[in-house]
């Protein structure tokens, strides 16, 4: 007989080989894993990727990190779901890449479990994601209207005016009223009005690399700076004609970026578990859309 995890888990996929070192990636705000595709048949050649869907956002349900409709989240408190889903898949030391809160949740996590992180990439993040008072009123906005007024919004901060109509961009735009609860949206929004890393970015030693996008309206480049500012040694890569999600309006970029970071900082942590009985079947590493 099996029993499920002491402790809930997100929704998560595997790629690459099993026995390749551990690569989580974390995705931003509205959106869910699939986010990372442009870069997942690359970074799966020689890492197992593991993918995971915020509260709320893809395949997690909202109620993942606790009771009720509108449960409490924060940046520690999805730290901590990915530590869950790590020792879940028996990964102990993996590298680490995230977008916006994504990449947020790394940096919390190397800047508090040293040990776990292997390297750290953090796409379009910050340390501070601006005043809480916007982030209250949007929570607010999304639990009263839903998310039309977000997804409405989403392609201009998302992605500049000449991508912001291509397939990808409305594929993801579309996404958000599909796969995204209301719920879900507005406490990853809490957990961002809540978070402020900055007198903690000292504490971050693992190999970091840092990517901006110089029209990213959400996290401008002074976001990025000060990250790469406040962590030791950490390369910072500013992407002309990329707004918030730089790895998709810019995928061959970020793709080299990532490619060459991991491959100057390689690792051998614990490759992930087979998946148990009733986990989600791996993603297929072939064939995803660029």
């Amino acid at each position: 007989m099996t029993h499920p995890p002491a402790t809930p888990l997100p929704h998560h996929t595997a790629d690459g080989p099993e026995d390749a070192p551990p690569l989580l990636l974390g995705p931003s705000l509205g959106t869910s894993l699939a986010v990372w595709e442009p870069q997942l048949p690359s970074l799966a050649r020689h890492h197992r990727v593991i993918r995971w869907d915020l509260p709320g956002h893809g395949g997690t349900p909202a109620g993942v990190l606790g009771p009720g409709s509108a449960p409490t989240t924060t940046v520690p408190g999805l730290a901590r779901l990915v530590l869950g889903l790590a020792d879940a898949l028996g990964i102990d030391r993996f590298a680490y890449a995230g977008i916006s809160l994504g990449g947020a949740v790394g940096a919390w996590l190397a800047a508090h479990h040293p040990e776990r992180i292997a390297s750290l990439a953090l796409l379009c993040s910050s340390a501070r994601f601006g005043e809480p008072a916007g982030w209250h009123e949007r929570a607010a906005l999304v639990r009263e209207a839903g998310l039309g007024p977000v997804a409405d919004a989403a392609a201009s901060r998302w992605f500049t005016p000449a991508f912001a109509g291509s397939p990808q961009a409305r594929t993801l735009v579309a996404a958000v009223r599909r796969s995204v609860t209301p719920a879900g949206y507005a406490a990853c929004c809490d957990a961002l009005a809540a978070y402020d890393l900055r007198a903690g970015l000292a504490r971050i030693t693992a190999p970091t690399l840092v990517v901006a996008g110089r029209d990213d309206p959400a996290t401008p480049p002074a976001h990025g700076r000060e990250l790469a500012d406040g962590i030791t040694d950490a390369r910072l890569l500013e992407l002309s004609g990329a707004a918030h999600l730089a790895n998709v309006e810019r995928p061959d970029p970020v793709r080299d970026a990532l490619l060459g970071h991991l491959a100057a900082h390689p690792h051998h942590g614990s490759p992930a578990a087979a998946p148990g009985p009733g986990a989600p079947a791996p993603h297929p590493a072939e064939g995803t859309a660029q």
